[in-house]
C-alpha cells in the first residue's frame, strides 16, 4: 500500500522551486550590485593602473622631467634684466610662466636711456652696474669681455636657444635670394644696386640699427669682414618695428634681423640666404605665405633649417651673466638654469625660438 500523500509531495516540491528561485534570485541581484560597483570604479583603478605603469616604467627607464619647480637655489628677491628685443616673445611666454611658478623671484625689464634696445646696449648696462643679468642673440665681443676684466670681473654666455637671421625687403622687390657674402658687400657699399644681384635696376637702400645698439651681427668673428665699418649709405633706424615701417615705402631697402622678429610680418618679405647661390634657404617654411594671404596666414619659422644648420646665418640666444660672486651671478645662473629645463626649452620653442637640448 502506497503511504505517500500527494499533497505533501506537491508543497515539498513547490518549497523546493521557491527556494531554487530565491536563490537564483539573490546571486542574480549580488551579480547585478558587483557589475554596477565595478562599472562605477573601474575609472578609478584604471588610472591608478596608469599612474602606477608610468611610474614603473619612469623608474625603469631613470628618466624624469626637468621643471622651474626642480630647479634649487633660485634667489628670492627682484632683479632687473634687459637686452635683445629678439627675446621680446620669451619675456611674454616664458618668463610670465617662470614667475608664475617661482613667485618668490621678480624680474623687471628695463630699456636703455637714450639708446635703442637690443643686445649690445644690454651688455652695456650689464657692465655698467645697471642690470642684474642680460640676454643676448649675439656673442660677447673681445672688448666686452675686456671692459668687463678691468672692471674686476668676467662675463659668461650661456646658450639657452637658436633663432636665424633674416633678410626682409619691400613685397614688390623680386629677386630670388642673396648669399652672405652678397649681404655683407651690400652693407660695405660694394654692391649697390639691386641689379647686380640679379633683381631690378633700382638702388639698394639698407637699413640697419647702429652697431653699437644692434641685436645680430653680420659680420661674426669668423667673418672676413670682421671689424669693417658700415658703408656711408645704410641709413640707422632705432629699431626693427622701425625698419619694417620704412621698408614698406623705400621699393630698394633691405633690412636684416631676428628672424623670429621678421618672418611673421605681413607687410616685408624675407628673402632666401645662402652660402653659395645654389643653396638659398629660406628661413621660413615652404611654400611663403604671400602678403596678400596675411595675416589670415602668416609664414613660420623654418626651425628644421635653423637646427641642422643648413641655414646659413645663425643668432644663438644666450644669458649673459656676470662672475663677480655676487648676486648678479646668482640670478644669472639660476635665469639660465631655468630656461635649460625641460619646461624651459618647451616654452622657448613655444615662443618661436629653436632649443638647445
Amino acid at each position: 500500500m502506497d503511504n505517500t500523500n500527494p499533497k505533501k509531495s506537491l508543497v515539498n516540491t513547490e518549497i523546493g522551486l521557491f527556494l531554487r528561485g530565491l536563490i537564483i534570485g539573490k546571486v542574480l541581484t549580488l551579480m547585478v550590485i558587483g557589475g554596477l560597483l565595478w562599472w562605477l570604479l573601474k575609472p578609478n583603478l584604471l588610472s591608478r593602473s596608469s599612474v602606477n605603469s608610468s611610474a614603473n616604467q619612469s623608474s625603469n627607464t631613470g628618466t624624469t622631467t626637468s621643471t622651474f619647480q626642480t630647479v634649487a637655489d633660485v634667489p628670492t628677491d627682484s632683479f632687473n634684466y634687459g637686452g635683445s628685443t629678439a627675446w621680446a616673445s620669451i619675456r611674454q611666454l616664458v618668463d610670465s610662466q617662470i614667475q608664475s611658478d617661482r613667485p618668490e623671484l621678480q624680474l623687471h625689464y628695463l630699456d636703455p636711456v637714450n639708446r635703442s634696445p637690443g643686445s649690445s646696449s644690454g651688455i652695456r648696462m650689464l657692465l655698467d652696474g645697471k642690470l642684474d643679468f642680460a640676454q643676448s642673440s649675439r656673442s660677447l665681443t673681445d672688448q666686452e669681455q675686456a671692459i668687463a676684466k678691468e672692471r674686476g670681473f668676467t662675463l659668461e654666455q650661456r646658450q639657452v636657444g637658436m633663432d636665424g637671421i633674416a633678410v626682409v625687403v619691400n613685397p614688390s622687390l623680386n629677386v630670388s635670394g642673396l648669399t652672405v657674402e652678397q649681404l655683407q658687400q651690400i652693407y660695405l657699399g660694394q654692391i649697390t644696386n639691386w641689379n647686380q644681384v640679379g633683381g631690378p635696376n633700382l638702388p639698394i637702400t639698407p637699413l640697419s640699427q647702429r652697431p653699437e645698439d644692434a641685436d645680430t651681427v653680420i659680420f661674426p668673428s669668423n667673418s672676413d669682414f670682421k671689424g669693417q665699418a658700415f658703408a656711408s649709405s645704410v641709413q640707422y633706424v632705432y629699431s626693427t618695428t622701425d625698419a619694417v615701417r620704412q621698408l614698406t615705402k623705400t621699393p630698394g631697402g633691405v633690412y636684416y634681423a631676428s628672424a623670429r622678429s621678421v618672418v611673421f610680418q605681413c607687410s616685408v618679405k624675407a628673402l632666401p640666404l645662402g652660402r653659395t647661390s645654389g643653396q638659398l634657404i629660406p628661413p621660413y617654411r615652404e611654400p611663403m605665405v604671400s602678403p596678400e594671404q596675411c595675416p589670415r596666414q602668416r609664414n613660420q619659422l623654418n626651425t628644421q633649417a635653423i637646427k641642422n644648420g643648413s641655414y646659413p646665418m645663425i643668432a644663438n640666444l644666450f644669458v649673459v651673466i656676470k662672475q663677480n660672486k655676487g648676486r648678479e651671478q646668482q640670478i644669472g645662473d639660476a635665469y639660465a638654469k631655468l630656461l635649460l629645463t625641460d619646461q624651459g626649452q618647451k616654452a622657448i620653442q613655444q615662443a618661436g625660438f629653436v632649443g638647445v637640448r
